[in-house]
């Protein structure tokens, strides 16, 4: 019987600090489900093409199932309990539900957590790039269009207040 590796970790999750002793092949999203209880951000291809497993490390998206969570160590990540708590994502969660573009929501988190990052950087982004920007998330239930109209919202609300 062969022992698996396990590597002392700590990383910041939502602001809290964290050390756990992380077996070397568990992946992030892995961790933050099993062993945290962040179930927000869901599991499916697991090949980092669905964006439903969806976090945020060091303020960039990433993929949870293709990142290790002991390459977490010493860095920040922000799943969707945290960014939803915090209130980053009010606004556009609030547009989603005005929208209707949260049908069956198994995409939902991953699709925010993308979203926020287009709104943070891009406040001009077109309705193209919209689209562009979410083009690695799949949604089954609502063909994109009241997402992208959700997120084009947001923008333009924010583009009002400047």
């Amino acid at each position: 019987m062969q022992m698996e590796h396990v590597l002392e970790t700590t990383l910041t999750v939502n602001g809290t600090s964290i050390t756990r002793r992380i077996p070397a092949r568990q992946h992030l999203i892995d961790f933050l489900r099993e062993e945290l209880g962040l179930t927000g951000s869901h599991v499916s291809c697991e090949h980092g093409v669905c964006g439903t497993c969806t976090v945020r490390v060091d303020g960039r998206i990433v993929r949870g199932c293709l990142m290790l969570a002991v390459q977490a160590d010493g860095r920040r990540v922000d799943t969707i309990e945290g960014l939803s708590d915090s209130g980053e994502l009010a606004e556009l969660q609030e547009a989603f539900h005005r929208r209707n573009a949260l049908q069956c929501g198994f995409c939902t988190p991953g699709m925010l957590i993308a979203a926020q990052e287009l709104v943070a950087n891009e406040p001009g982004a077109s309705r193209e790039r919209i689209r562009e920007h979410l083009s690695g998330n799949y949604c089954r239930c609502t063909g994109y269009q009241a997402i992208v109209d959700a997120i084009e919202d947001v923008l333009a609300a924010r583009r009002k207040k400047t």
